[in-house]
């Protein structure tokens, strides 16, 4: 795929070729990775990237759609992982091919979009301003408002890895080298493009939603 500038922004990306990458406190595991294909006319095939994150949380961002249920499971089960296992669970939106399986883990804490909820109850936290959530014991785990390719979406910062700081993105980025492709499926391109430049700032490599990992290389000023 080769090394690209993005925009004009001071970075390159270039592909990442492991599935796991291991850290302390943190470990990331891209369980399913994410597809968009054409088929035909107006029809199209996709599925969203599921990541678990492994340390002090058992943490996994987004569930793919419910016809990815048996491979989400055997996925788990490789990495020995079952379903109560997970403590909290991560939408990055509300998509069908991100949240398709949230029924497999009724005693995780959820967050989908802007939505927290936690033991029963929602609880308030005030995405729509800007405020990060620290996830609690989490170890600098932290859920950032990325708004753009819907209204409320997140992505998941997770610090202490050998790479340094993972985003997982959800839409905000379609695959590496998307350019200006995600702008089709996009509710707000220009919110959008402010959220990616944001993440391409603080993130060493970047979890798609529609494709393989990569990582971000900052050009020396």
């Amino acid at each position: 795929m080769g090394q690209r500038k993005l925009a004009t922004q001071p970075y390159k990306t270039e592909p990442l070729s492991s599935r796991d990458i291991p850290g302390t406190p943190h470990s990331v595991h891209i369980l399913l990775e994410g597809f968009s294909r054409e088929v035909e006319g107006d029809l199209f095939q996709a599925d969203g990237s599921v990541t678990l994150i492994r340390g002090p949380l058992t943490v996994l961002v987004d569930t793919a759609g419910p016809w990815s249920r048996d491979a989400l499971l055997e996925s788990l089960r490789c990495h020995g992982v079952m379903p109560n296992d997970i403590t909290h669970v991560i939408g990055t939106h509300g998509h069908s091919d991100h949240v398709g399986n949230l029924n497999l883990f009724p005693n995780a804490e959820i967050l989908v979009s802007y939505d927290l909820w936690r033991k029963g109850f929602y609880v308030s936290h005030d995405f729509r301003s800007g405020l990060p959530y620290l996830l609690p014991n989490g170890e600098g785990l932290k859920v950032v408002p990325t708004p753009g390719h819907t209204g409320s979406d997140t992505s998941l910062l997770v610090p202490g890895t050998s790479l340094g700081t993972i985003a997982v993105a959800g839409d905000l980025f379609e695959r590496e080298g998307d350019v200006d492709t995600w702008k089709q499926l996009s509710e707000d391109p220009n919110t959008q493009e402010i959220s990616r430049a944001a993440i391409l700032r603080v993130a060493d490599v970047i979890v798609p939603g529609h494709g393989p990992p990569f990582r971000v290389i900052k050009h020396k000023q």
